[in-house]
């Protein structure tokens, strides 16, 4: 040990089983605080002495507002950022209308990352979480009744102890390498760009989609006096890295793909990225989870990245805080891989697919992209289906045969009688049983429920003739009696 810091830290670490998370992103910080909600401590090691000021992502799409509600943290965000009432697939010219979702919040959330970042960091920090900036894990080895992390610090290398380990440290994750966990997939064949600048002649609306056989692009106004393009052309489509961004390369995309570069100077960030997709082959190998981009990576179309990682968190922390407290029941910490992994499965075809769309340049293509805009255009359903999976409304875990449909998708905010909603309930992290016809309870592993006695407030089409409810702490249908 070459601190006082560590070696306490690692004495109270023996004396209690806790969870060692690498990175202090969006998904690390989320789980942190839903752990610490769970009773469980938890050290965040984050190899960044300092919060990046840049933001890779700009968007936190209603299931993500959805969670933060469920613990009563969402207020700030819907302060901060700008509401946007649709989405976009692909970039195409008719957008996803978000109003027609069964949600309190029907719009997608414009908020720099840095900023969802600092309020994901409060929030875990008022939780109790122990955030060490300046740390970085090097490497681990799993025992039999924990995992020894090696790890750099600001005073040189010491050694901890943890129950699990969870790598929320993004695409070149050590901790996915250090467990031997593989990440097949494809190399990048498609280059993207973007870059915060100033312009002398500042948008007059919130977002401006461009496509033309010169290329694509989008300029979305950020806090500050900033504005992001981001975009792609057809000289992008290459397999072989571009090298990094300048800004006289910036410049001549942006004008020949739009005619008109805004009078754009002062770059405040230049970044070049790419269309690689891989994903874990197992979110879990034993005592190592992986989260968010340490366990998929693919382009980031739609701006559903993060929202995909804290959405992992959520479904992870209740059930790890259930195996390190010792009440959880058989495999159910193996039911995050099950669960997650087809979503990130999805994640990867669907950005795949939107990727393909939006670099087709051809003639051919612009025939394929006028006519899913104008289905989109003319068919509410496709509309709306295409809006529940951006949003990740539509996500639902597979159940046992026989169930009720509801099983496994995510609760609405019912509401309820006594004037509380669904959602309010869900704040201290727990099972919750609702009791709807006063007839008894669904069966389920939750002795300390919140639990709700009394019938819906409002009616709700997909819920009529449920008698009772169990909702899990990550806010799905566990079970249903009619």
């Amino acid at each position: 040990m070459h601190t006082k810091h560590a070696a306490a830290a690692t004495r109270g670490n023996r004396r209690h089983p806790h969870v060692l998370i690498a990175g202090a992103g969006p998904v690390g910080l989320w789980l942190a605080a839903e752990l610490r909600l769970g009773g469980v401590p938890v050290t965040v090691l984050e190899q960044r002495a300092t919060p990046s000021p840049h933001s890779k992502a700009l968007t936190v799409h209603p299931r993500t507002l959805e969670v933060l509600a469920c613990r009563g943290v969402v207020e700030p965000f819907l302060a901060e950022g700008v509401r946007l009432p649709d989405g976009h697939f692909a970039a195409l010219d008719h957008r996803l209308d978000f109003g027609v979702l069964d949600t309190p919040y029907p719009f997608t959330l414009a908020l720099p990352q840095a900023r969802t970042e600092a309020l994901l960091e409060q929030h875990a920090r008022a939780a109790g979480a122990d955030i060490r900036r300046g740390h970085r894990l090097t490497g681990l080895t799993e025992h039999a009744t924990g995992v020894r992390v090696d790890v750099e610090g600001p005073s040189g290398p010491y050694e901890t102890e943890a129950a699990y380990v969870v790598g929320c440290d993004g695409t070149r994750s050590t901790v996915r390498d250090a467990a031997g966990i593989g990440f097949p997939g494809s190399d990048a064949t498609v280059w993207g760009w973007l870059g915060d600048v100033v312009l002398d002649a500042p948008l007059t609306r919130p977002v401006l989609s461009v496509s033309t056989p010169r290329g694509g692009l989008l300029c979305v106004r950020l806090p500050g006096g900033v504005h992001r393009f981001v975009g792609h052309t057809p000289e992008d489509q290459q397999p072989s890295w571009p090298g990094e961004l300048t800004f006289e390369e910036l410049r001549a995309k942006v004008l020949r793909i739009n005619g008109d570069d805004f009078g754009m100077r002062d770059p405040r960030w230049l970044s070049r990225f790419g269309n690689a997709a891989r994903q874990a082959e197992t979110y879990r190998k034993g005592r190592v989870l992986l989260a968010g981009d340490a366990a998929h990576m693919h382009f980031p179309a739609g701006g559903v990245g993060l929202n995909v990682g804290v959405q992992d968190a959520a479904n992870l922390g209740w059930k790890l805080a259930a195996t390190v407290r010792g009440d959880a029941p058989d495999g159910l910490l193996d039911t995050y891989h099950a669960e997650r992994h087809p979503v990130g499965v999805e994640l990867i075809e669907t950005t795949r697919a939107q990727t393909a769309l939006m670099t087709a340049y051809s003639g051919d293509g612009a025939a394929l992209r006028d006519l899913l805009s104008g289905a989109i255009a003319a068919v509410p359903e496709f509309s709306r289906r295409l809006a529940e999976g951006l949003s990740g409304l539509s996500v639902a875990y597979a159940a046992a045969s026989g169930s009720h449909p509801l099983t496994g998708r995510r609760a609405p905010n019912l509401r309820l009688a006594g004037g509380r909603a669904l959602f309010d309930l869900l704040r201290p992290g727990r099972h919750v049983l609702l009791d709807l016809d006063g007839a008894g309870r669904a069966d389920g592993p939750s002795p300390d429920a919140v639990v709700h006695e009394g019938p819906l407030a409002e009616a709700h089409p997909d819920w009529v003739g449920v008698g009772s409810a169990l909702i899990r702490p990550d806010g799905h249908v566990a079970r249903i009696r009619v």
